[in-house]
């Protein structure tokens, strides 16, 4: 059973703005790759760039900004600089790590065959569970969602993820970490401590 929020009334994501270095390149990629319809354009006022939305469904949106001035990509600081299972998967506080669009389970390996005859890089299918190492080669009863990863024309990383299960309450079992809690993860101070 999902709790309910008694402060706020969410929908869903109405949209998540990123920034892109070509807007021209985003539309190609994100129209004639990934297939989503591009629904609104915008010149920013004084010259100040462009702000143009994608259709991802169930009328939430992906936004991007293009700004003449914007700074470079920062990989490792503003995003990842792998993808998991090839590399680092941090990035900065305050950043966006990935995007994860929700897909039909039943289309999951298709999409995936899909990018692949595309030209797109994507991980292998991971299949998360709680496992010890968090994923298994094979779907079984544990498995709560499927995923795979690729990279947007600016480096963004994005996924296709499926949920296999709801999720229950006993999935809510860890302690949040502190910035204290960092020497710890690290390994540099015992767990008791």
């Amino acid at each position: 059973m999902q709790e309910q929020n008694s402060e706020f009334e969410f929908r869903g994501i109405n949209h998540l703005a990123l920034v892109c270095k070509d807007m021209e390149r985003t539309v190609d990629f994100y129209t004639n790759i990934l297939g989503m319809p591009l629904t609104k354009t915008i010149e920013l006022p004084g010259n100040m760039g462009q702000h143009f939305f994608f259709d991802i469904g169930k009328g939430d949106a992906l936004a991007f900004f293009w700004f003449p001035d914007a700074p470079d990509a920062a990989p490792g600081v503003s995003a990842p600089n792998g993808m998991p299972g090839e590399g680092e998967l941090a990035s900065a506080h305050g950043s966006m790590n990935h995007v994860a669009f929700d897909v039909p389970a039943e289309k999951f390996e298709e999409y995936h065959a899909k990018l692949v005859a595309k030209g797109v890089h994507v991980t292998p299918i991971m299949n998360h569970d709680d496992s010890p190492r968090q994923v298994s080669k094979e779907v079984h009863e544990g498995t709560f969602i499927r995923s795979f990863y690729f990279r947007g024309p600016d480096g963004e990383l994005l996924e296709f993820a499926t949920w296999l299960r709801a999720l229950r309450p006993d999935d809510v079992k860890h302690k949040p970490a502190r910035s204290v809690d960092v020497e710890r993860y690290r390994g540099l101070v015992p767990a008791g401590d």
